[in-house]
């Protein structure tokens, strides 16, 4: 009889699954077919083999319950028997009964793992010879979630705080980052929805500056490096949709629009290749599942012209940051669509393996926000500045043999390098010199998660006491020396320096 017969099979344990509720209770599986268990941790052991198993089926993956200590899962490789199909089996009362539970998972596709997350009960996740599936109902109804994995035989699952990990025959390792949508999401969902976001860690994307690894060198990929917004639309939208975030105090932090034009880099000015950078992404209105990363940063100051580190990483360097971090604790993010307002609270917290005190964090927010306020004030005089100077460049060649207006330009100019650097280097280009302080100051600021230095301290204060007579000098040279100039080269007809608005 089938008792005799099971009482004679042989095999290896190939699967050990401990309760994660109750120490005691123990599930083992063998690569022949059998599965047992333990209620008293290892003193008495009791068959619970399904009836339909039979030899050479190996049970190659036993899942105990998250949430009942009588729940398992069976995932069952039959392909020593040349039977293709798939299949899983569940039991909710210790083992006296099991259910086959494959319905949506095609024919071909043999299991090998299959796992419970341990946050929702019923969402199941199975790793079969071709791609990846879940189960939002416990295993009633299966569907692929192979995105962009490869075609490949995955042999193990495990879920890790909020990621899928998954286990492959050649062809390594694969994460499916940050899955609490799935947590979160409902077969029936037909409405627009905005997922309440997992915590966002503030981690700096690469410290590493010394040359950047060759795009050819095999290397992982990180995860995204900001906050994962992530929202459902249910049908293609045709006005704005937009996200914003907001302080702990309802203060807007940053806001994004589908209508936003992506941040467009000059090619001619550009000192690395293009295919260093990363995209640039946006807001989408279409019907379907998005994810939109937030950098954790404030508004970045406009018509800045991007700079990029030298801790590049191939076609995913980022821009840097123009605006402060935004600090550790508790904002909103909120969704609208078609005047539809949805909004769900984010947590940001500091990398776990920084140790630095909220007093600190804070002392460097404070002095980042000054800069950055004034680089708000100083980047539309910054861009006049460059666009006199490229002028005056200009027209200084064209006066080469005219001493008349050269002596005018060089008047003028005596004034204008007033506000550039006071020892500039030979054949550099001018710059506006507070600007440029300011810039610096702030990017030294915000290199490090840390207390800004004393020397920090006393250049900001001394930023501070110059920028109102600089800002005083620069609106005269405006007013009546640049106004005086063109006059001149009017009269001497040439053309007059015009500013870009």
């Amino acid at each position: 009889d089938d008792g005799t017969k099971q009482a004679h099979r042989r095999g290896v344990i190939y699967t050990v699954a401990p309760s994660p509720i109750d120490a005691n209770r123990i599930w083992c599986g063998t690569d022949d077919g059998l599965i047992h268990l333990t209620p008293d941790a290892g003193r008495t052991w009791t068959n619970v083999t399904p009836a339909v198993i039979s030899a050479w089926q190996k049970i190659s993956l036993i899942e105990a319950g998250h949430f009942d200590s009588n729940t398992a899962y069976a995932a069952v490789n039959t392909l020593r028997i040349d039977d293709l199909r798939p299949h899983i089996f569940a039991t909710h009362d210790g083992g006296k009964t099991w259910a086959e539970i494959t319905n949506g998972i095609p024919a071909g596709e043999i299991i090998n793992a299959v796992r419970e997350d341990p946050e929702r009960k019923g969402l199941l996740f199975a790793g079969a010879e071709k791609s990846v599936y879940v189960s939002f109902d416990d295993g009633a109804n299966w569907q692929s979630l192979r995105l962009n994995l490869p075609a490949t035989s995955v042999r193990d699952l495990i879920i890790k705080n909020d990621d899928l990990v998954v286990a492959t025959h050649g062809r390594g390792f694969w994460i499916l980052d940050n899955i609490t949508p799935l947590r979160q999401i409902t077969t029936s969902q037909r409405e627009d929805l905005l997922f309440k976001p997992q915590t966002a860690l503030r981690v700096r994307a690469n410290l590493n500056t010394d040359t950047p690894l060759p795009p050819d060198e095999p290397a992982g990929q990180n995860p995204p490096d900001g906050a994962m917004i992530d929202y459902l639309l249910s049908k293609n939208v045709s006005g704005p949709v937009t996200i914003e975030i907001k302080d702990g105090k309802g203060r807007s932090v940053r806001k994004y629009s589908s209508t936003d034009t992506p941040a467009e880099v000059n090619p001619k000015r550009l000192k690395i290749p293009s295919y260093w950078i990363r995209p640039s992404s946006s807001v989408s209105p279409k019907a379907g599942l998005h994810r939109f990363l937030w950098d954790m940063h404030y508004t970045p100051v406009p018509n800045v012209e991007p700079q990029f580190p030298m801790s590049a990483t191939y076609r995913n360097t980022a821009p840097a940051a123009t605006s402060p971090w935004a600090a550790p604790g508790d904002y909103t993010v909120t969704l609208t669509v078609d005047g539809q307002a949805f909004s769900q609270p984010l947590t940001v917290a500091m990398d776990p393996r920084v140790k630095v005190s909220a007093a600190d964090l804070q002392e460097q927010f404070d002095l980042s926000w000054k800069l950055y306020q004034l680089r708000l004030k100083l980047a539309p005089i910054g861009k006049k500045f460059d666009n006199i100077a490229e002028e005056l460049t200009k027209l200084r060649t064209k006066a080469a043999e005219r001493p008349d207006v050269t002596q005018k330009l060089e008047a003028f100019a005596e004034t204008f390098v007033k506000f550039g650097p006071p020892h500039p280097r030979p054949g550099a280009a001018p710059s506006l010199f507070i600007l440029e302080s300011t810039t610096r100051l702030f990017n030294e600021i915000e290199k490090a998660d840390a207390a800004p230095t004393a020397a920090v301290r006393a250049g900001v204060a001394d930023l501070e006491t110059k920028v109102r007579p600089m800002m005083d000098s620069w609106h005269n040279l405006l007013e009546a020396d640049l106004p005086a100039l063109n006059q001149q080269l009017k009269q001497a007809g040439f053309p007059e320096i015009k500013i870009e608005e």
